[in-house]
């Protein structure tokens, strides 16, 4: 006769709940291991965009200066990494890097995301970049008198990235969004302390 063994019931109950138990956690850490991966390719793939916008910047800017046309290009290479608020601030608000690359991920910040300006200038004060600034110069088509064109208007201003933010300085961040556009020959913007190319013109020009 067949000897037969009868388990306790709570016995049988806690060895399954603890075969539960594994079979859940098992399925918890392969879910966190794909998760982890997905984060790294990510964090990954963003770094790539991120440097390609470094790279063309650092190209166009060799001398500390940037003009405008290579400016909105570098915005709009950022428009296309689809970047968030905490992309910007963890790849282009180092302060290590050029004032440049900061401007231009508070450009695409206030332009592309919408980010509000007290939020901005805070995330800029944490990375300890706020106080950073900026030369933006451009020049104006002359005015014409009495048949004669007179001298092309030139004008520079020195702004800080927090007062870009919180559009302080309204007229300059509007010349960086339109660019040489109109009576608008030129916008050059560089960094504090450098010097600007030159730019040479006639003091009159007449009509013909």
């Amino acid at each position: 006769m067949a000897l037969t063994l009868f388990l306790p019931f709570p016995f049988f109950f806690f060895h399954s709940f603890s075969q539960f138990r594994v079979q859940k956690l098992f399925v918890w850490k392969i879910g966190l291991q794909k998760w982890r991966k997905l984060y790294l390719e990510r964090h990954v793939e963003l770094g790539v965009r991120a440097r390609s916008v470094v790279k063309f910047l650092e190209a166009c800017s060799r001398s500390e200066s940037l003009e405008v046309g290579d400016y909105l290009k570098a915005v709009d290479t950022l428009i296309g990494t689809m970047f968030g608020f905490e992309d910007v601030q963890r790849f282009l608000f180092n302060p290590q890097m050029n004032v440049l690359i900061n401007l231009v991920g508070v450009h695409y910040c206030l332009t592309t995301l919408g980010i509000p300006g007290d939020n901005l200038v805070e995330a800029l004060r944490i990375h300890e970049i706020s106080d950073r600034r900026v030369c933006v110069r451009w020049w104006k088509v002359g005015r014409w008198y009495y048949g004669f064109r007179m001298r092309d208007e030139s004008h520079s201003r020195w702004v800080s990235l927090a007062d870009l933010a919180t559009e302080d300085d309204e007229h300059v961040l509007g010349v960086l969004r339109r660019g040489a556009v109109h009576e608008v020959l030129r916008v050059q913007i560089s960094v504090v302390g450098r010097p600007s190319k030159p730019w040479s013109c006639n003091s009159y020009t007449e009509i013909n």
